[in-house]
């Protein structure tokens, strides 16, 4: 159900709030360009720096917006169960299609502690469930026989987003899992080499720029086409590495706003990019024929 080129969507701002206009073009950008899902409120999103009342109002915008032209898939996760289960429930209400939902970040939850948050959450919503996998950011990893257990007890976590270098992981969910368990790639730079272990798409950040070019190597990809798949990999390699120079989503915020796409508005603690970097970044841009109309990279 949830597969292919999903974006991580960015969350524009506007002199200090979210700018609901912006959020409406980039959504209309994305079905233009035939993008397969959105993921609003993720971490690309600044899901951290949203008020508990932006996050459920950009997750309820979106959904409208989008008007069941596509998918939308609402960042829900917390460190504190109570609140993930206040937005998944939320999520669900207004019309989410699925949740993500991202390993309780500082605290370090044991394995148990990961098993009964999740489980949790899955016995208060019925729509699907993808877990998120990122310990560079939560100092927590959900174990393959911790994600295999909350599978077969529970019918709506249908996936896991996987944020991790590490191919044996993905083996091992294969392996434990089968085709039935839909795996994503959470890092645009790792979605062919995952994809050639089974995984069925990425939540991508390099497809806010380039939406069709991800999409078409993912396309590629699912149709088993790897020579054509791996060019589009090396074409876009570039962009996918330029995007992490500074922590995500800076870079990624920074280029829709040399493209006109919104502002260059970030809630502390992320900031603006070093100018040596916003060059370096622009100049990627332009180098990929992008309209840029802003900077001066």
């Amino acid at each position: 159900m949830f597969e292919g080129s999903i974006v991580a969507l960015i969350t524009p701002f506007k002199g200090g709030e979210v700018d609901y206009q912006a959020l409406e073009n980039l959504i209309e950008f994305h079905i233009n360009n035939h993008t397969d899902a959105i993921l609003v409120c993720g971490t690309t999103g600044e899901s951290p720096t949203l008020t508990f009342e932006e996050h459920e109002k950009v997750i309820e915008e979106a959904v409208r917006i989008a008007r069941g032209r596509i998918k939308i898939i609402a960042g829900t996760g917390a460190n504190a169960t109570h609140e993930a289960i206040e937005l998944s429930t939320h999520a669900q209400r207004v019309g989410a299609d699925a949740c993500l939902l991202v390993a309780p970040y500082y605290n370090k939850p044991t394995q148990e502690g990961l098993y009964r948050h999740f489980k949790a959450i899955a016995e208060e919503v019925s729509i699907p469930i993808i877990l998120y996998n990122i310990p560079s950011r939560t100092g927590v990893e959900i174990a393959p026989e911790t994600i295999y257990r909350l599978v077969k007890e529970h019918e709506n976590i249908i996936g896991s987003k996987e944020s991790t270098p590490n191919m044996d992981r993905i083996s091992e969910l294969k392996r434990l899992l089968g085709d039935n368990f839909t795996i994503l790639s959470g890092d645009d730079s790792l979605t062919l080499p995952m994809m050639a272990l089974g995984a069925k798409g990425v939540i991508s950040v390099a497809n806010n720029i380039m939406p069709r070019e991800v999409k078409q190597m993912v396309d590629y990809a699912l149709k088993g086409d790897f020579k054509k798949a791996r060019e589009m990999h090396y074409y876009l390699y570039e962009l996918f590495k330029v995007l992490f120079i500074e922590t995500n989503p800076i870079p990624v915020k920074t280029a829709c706003w040399a493209l006109g796409m919104c502002e260059k508005e970030f809630r502390l603690p992320l900031c603006e990019m070093k100018p040596e970097n916003e060059r370096k970044l622009i100049s990627v841009l332009k180098a990929y024929n992008l309209p840029v109309v802003r900077g001066d990279g």
